[in-house]
């Protein structure tokens, strides 16, 4: 072996690479326990930048539109963010102080009014079973006693997970303090979003190459436009989907089509999967008060869930960030997978840029290669 100037070279960087993978592999506890810090200190600063990524879809949106022609333009970009909170907050509001409790409510009045009938058909249906009719007239619902139970539940059953006051108090301080910053972090990186991006900018040129910096640059780009495009085609694909139950449901004289329709659209922005949450919250509403009437829902919302799966779905938020539809039913399925709901709304645009990336590197082969007629 030619032991050169080179060859020494790798020799010693793979005898070091050696070293580093087992010392890794011997402190391989120590190693997790330090990453685990790290994530705990730059925890909030990925919440804040996530943040800022969401308010600044309806800023950019009053920016661009409503306040284009604003003569003093300093005070636009705090009023923009102002109501974009206020939006973000009223949507949360929406659905916390309005959808949840009208569903429970509209759950429990129902199903008080529905038992009647149930122990009527079981009673008729089983008239020589003693212990069946014996358990039938048993049944009975009470919110108190569900209450009570689910607090001898936590006080008995789960007392190791709320064992000690001060540690669930510490974790609660410590939850509000971590928003606390990220909130103000987003604040921060939306209303001076053009400085930092210069700054960064700065920064990449000083220590990479130009040819780097430009692809970064674009990669960044076409990251953006994919996850803010991927943003305002789901909330779009479930503002359609729920007008679309609410309207067709009312034509059809259903009960609760409204509530119904606010439900699922709600539980669609969770990609493709989630209207079968708001189908079964709306089939239960309606059994306890029609049960012919719940199939009748139930033949709804298959129908209008292949119109929605196999044209709305596909062309607005596959279309918004550029994959084609089979591939967001792939991202989908294996972002369910692994990271369940978050990983479904994140597995599409990261898909897309990775689809268009790839694209763009298969596009540059066949040019290199003078292929042009597949």
């Amino acid at each position: 072996m030619d032991l050169n100037k080179k060859n020494m070279k790798n020799w010693m960087l793979l005898i070091v690479f050696a070293v580093l993978v087992y010392g890794v592999v011997q402190r391989i506890e120590i190693l997790a326990a330090g990453f685990a810090f790290l994530y705990s200190i730059i925890m909030p600063f990925v919440l804040g930048a996530a943040m800022a990524f969401i308010l600044n879809i309806p800023m950019h949106f009053l920016e661009k539109r409503l306040f284009r022609k604003a003569k003093k333009r300093k005070f636009v970009r705090p009023v923009c963010l102002v109501l974009s909170i206020f939006f973000v907050v009223a949507v949360i509001q929406i659905v916390l102080l309005v959808v949840l409790p009208e569903v429970a409510t509209s759950i429990s009045k129902n199903i008080e009014a529905f038992l009647p009938h149930v122990q009527e058909w079981a009673m008729n249906t089983f008239p020589d079973s003693e212990q069946m009719a014996a358990w039938i007239q048993s049944l009975e619902f009470n919110w108190d006693k569900i209450i009570q139970t689910a607090v001898d539940f936590l006080r008995n059953g789960a007392s190791n997970v709320l064992s000690s006051t001060f540690t669930v108090a510490r974790t609660v301080i410590n939850s509000l303090m971590n928003f606390c910053v990220a909130f103000v972090f987003a604040c921060y990186i939306l209303l001076q979003k053009e400085k930092l991006f210069v700054q960064v900018k700065k920064v990449l040129y000083a220590f990479l190459p130009q040819k780097a910096v430009k692809k970064t640059l674009e990669v960044a780009s076409l990251s953006y436009k994919t996850f803010s495009n991927f943003v305002t085609g789901q909330c779009t694909e479930a503002v359609i989907l729920g007008t679309m139950f609410f309207v067709t449901m009312s034509i059809l004289r259903f009960p609760y089509a409204l509530l119904v329709g606010v439900v699922i659209a709600f539980t669609a922005l969770i990609p493709i999967f989630g209207a079968f949450i708001g189908c079964v919250l709306g089939t239960f509403l309606i059994l306890v008060s029609n049960p012919m009437q719940a199939i009748g829902f139930v033949i709804l919302f298959l129908v209008l869930q292949q119109v929605e799966g196999n044209l709305i779905y596909p062309h607005v938020v596959g279309g918004s960030v550029g994959l084609p539809s089979i591939w967001v039913l792939v991202a989908v399925t294996v972002g369910g997978s692994l990271m369940g709901v978050v990983g479904m709304l994140i597995f599409i645009p990261l898909s897309s840029v990775i689809y268009a990336l790839f694209r763009e590197f298969v596009h540059k082969r066949l040019k290199e290669r003078n292929i042009h007629d597949i």
